[in-house]
């Protein structure tokens, strides 16, 4: 098997832009350290030197080398305006090189020196170092300033280590090093914001008002967008009215975030009602807005509506974008008009650079789900003469439609295309071959393939081995699934209440339906609630076993727990009701079930 299907060897794919948490659209990412050039602080030289210019960093290694050999040589205000411009080039590990050349040749850093060897070690990932330096301060006798909290609070959040972020504010105010500013606050919301954590970001914003700093739009706009993901739409049109409250404009970050808010909800009024208002604001609503529309109307099933949208972004002028167009295509597919997707695709090709790996997928999952897996597999094709890499998602996507379309032997051919072209196979991949094979007749396959999964020690889930369990029970190899089924625990697996319905199906399909109930008591004794399906399935395998008692007494059970019998057991239950036979004792129990 794994011959013929290669290596064992994930990605994924972003269906919309609006998922960062807490940072609508990265209204502020680094602090802004040219700031630190005009304080007062900086005592002027008595020779006025000219500023280097730094366009790269090969000028700025030239720059800095030909600074070395001045005599005197340059003040550290000098030097530092070179690592500057290159920290905002994201050269981060040629600033600290350099930083540590001046320390070789005399040359003390200062506080803005310093603050900017923090921002590349916080973007370099190693905070632990930017503590560090941090340390380097107070050895010196230097003073950090609000910037420097300000950059190592900001490298913790980037690194989403937020409580790190709170401890070092709580240090700063605790410890009068310096006052928080609105940035400071704004960072830390941010971060509580990412986290979820939208208490701690409304406590905040009271801080801050105790403090004396003044809450600006970019405040606001964090916790309202945080909100309206987390639906406390509520919550955040109050904080809206808040902000109107204090004199503070909204802008179109502000209107964007509610409507995405209220349309998720379904609230067409209100956000028919905020758009009227942002416009008579006079603020007009940009490519996102019309997005936003656009994405939640198509997730509603109203396409029509939403290419009335995208027509009128065009008189408008607002070109659409391609997270718009791939939306509309989403839409489309949803309702299954993939002949009306596939038009909106050419539009985008048309247009040139408009079609991404996503739009791609999107209509390749849509002729899957519509059977058509052989159009599906020409854009896959088409793919590469666009010059684009198919990622893991496109390939499980075409993997499951060929599978399901019973064409196993492509559906392995383009596995191991998969992994030849470097695309390493996720989680989801092993479930899709795996149910592929299993649905196909190809059991000892499918063993053979998780044998190697497990031998190459690669991570399962439960899913794997309820697909591997249910290939199992259809073929009534019970034996097999038993000893699949008892091997969980040594993995480390926990058999879900899917596992359990499965082995019970197994079990009362082979008329051994009081092995069910010994399961049934298992899943009691493991903290494994059994749910409507469980109940249903072994009461059906007692009634076709005649143990119609039996099967009373758990309708009984299955009531009182609040499940009701589905459109099976109450066909058995009807057909027991018209024998001649039944027990007269049951009538009463079989009525009632017939009631509930």
């Amino acid at each position: 098997m794994m011959k013929r299907m290669g290596k064992m060897s994930s990605c994924s794919s972003n269906s919309y832009r609006r998922t960062t948490r807490g940072m609508p659209f990265l209204q502020y990412s680094t602090p802004p350290l040219v700031a630190l050039f005009h304080s007062k602080s900086s005592k002027p030289t008595k020779c006025r030197e000219t500023q280097p210019r730094v366009s790269n960093v090969e000028n700025a290694l030239k720059v800095f080398d030909e600074m070395l050999q001045r005599r005197p040589l340059p003040s550290v205000v000098r030097f530092t305006q070179i690592l500057a411009p290159l920290a905002r080039l994201k050269h981060y590990s040629a600033v600290i090189s350099l930083n540590r050349k001046m320390g070789l040749i005399g040359i003390a850093s200062n506080v803005y020196t310093l603050t900017i060897i923090i921002n590349c070690y916080c973007h370099l990932n190693q905070t632990g170092y930017a503590l560090s330096v941090l340390g380097q301060f107070f050895k010196l006798g230097l003073q950090p300033n609000v910037t420097t909290f300000n950059t190592l609070i900001h490298g913790f959040v980037l690194r989403n280590r937020v409580a790190d972020a709170a401890r070092l504010f709580s240090k700063m105010v605790e410890g009068g090093h310096c006052q928080p500013d609105v940035f400071t606050f704004n960072t830390l919301i941010k971060g509580f914001c990412m986290i979820g954590n939208n208490r701690a970001a409304i406590q905040l914003l009271g801080k801050m008002e105790e403090r004396g700093c003044e809450a600006n739009i970019v405040t606001y706009n964090t916790i309202i967008d945080s909100l309206c993901k987390d639906t406390l739409v509520d919550q955040a049109l109050d904080l809206f009215s808040e902000l109107i409250g204090r004199g503070i404009a909204p802008n179109v970050v502000t209107y964007n975030s509610l409507i995405d808010g209220v349309c998720k909800l379904g609230k067409w009024k209100e956000a028919k009602r905020l758009l009227n208002e942002m416009v008579s604001q006079g603020i007009f609503p940009d490519v996102l807005t019309f997005t936003i529309l656009v994405d939640a109307l198509c997730k509603e099933g109203m396409v029509v509506e939403a290419k009335s949208v995208v027509e009128m972004m065009i008189q408008r002028h607002v070109g659409p974008d391609i997270i718009t167009y791939n939306s509309l295509m989403d839409g489309y597919c949803l309702r299954g008009e993939t002949d009306e997707a596939k038009q909106v695709f050419d539009l985008m090709v048309r247009k040139g650079s408009m079609v991404n790996v996503r739009s791609c997928n999107i209509l390749i999952n849509g002729y899957c789900k519509g059977k058509k897996v052989d159009k599906a597999y020409k854009i896959f094709k088409e793919m590469h003469r666009m010059e684009l890499v198919p990622d893991t998602v496109t390939y499980n996507t075409l993997i499951d439609g060929l599978c399901k379309a019973g064409r196993i032997q492509e559906a392995e051919e383009l596995f191991s295309e998969m992994q030849g072209c470097g695309q390493f196979p996720d989680r989801q991949t092993y479930n899709i071959i795996l149910d592929g094979l299993c649905n196909n007749q190809q059991l000892s396959t499918a063993l053979e393939l998780l044998r190697e999964i497990e031998g190459n020690k690669l991570e399962l889930d439960i899913v794997v081995y309820n697909i591997i369990i249910e290939g199992l029970c259809k073929t009534g190899d019970m034996d097999s699934a038993i000893d699949v089924f008892s091997g969980l625990s040594s993995k480390g697996i926990q058999p879900n209440v899917r596992t359990y319905n499965i082995m019970s199906h197994g079990f009362c399909k082979g008329g051994l339906s009081s092995e069910a109930e010994k399961l049934l008591r298992e899943m009691g004794e493991k903290g494994c609630s059994p749910d409507g399906w469980t109940y249903n399935i072994i009461i059906r395998g007692l009634l076709n076993n005649n143990e119609a008692s039996k099967a009373m007494r758990l309708i009984q059970k299955m009531v009182e727990l609040g499940f009701s019998a589905d459109a099976s057991t109450m066909e058995l239950i009807v057909g027991l009701l018209s024998k001649e036979n039944v027990d007269p004792a049951l009538l009463p129990l079989l009525e009632n079930s017939l009631s509930c």
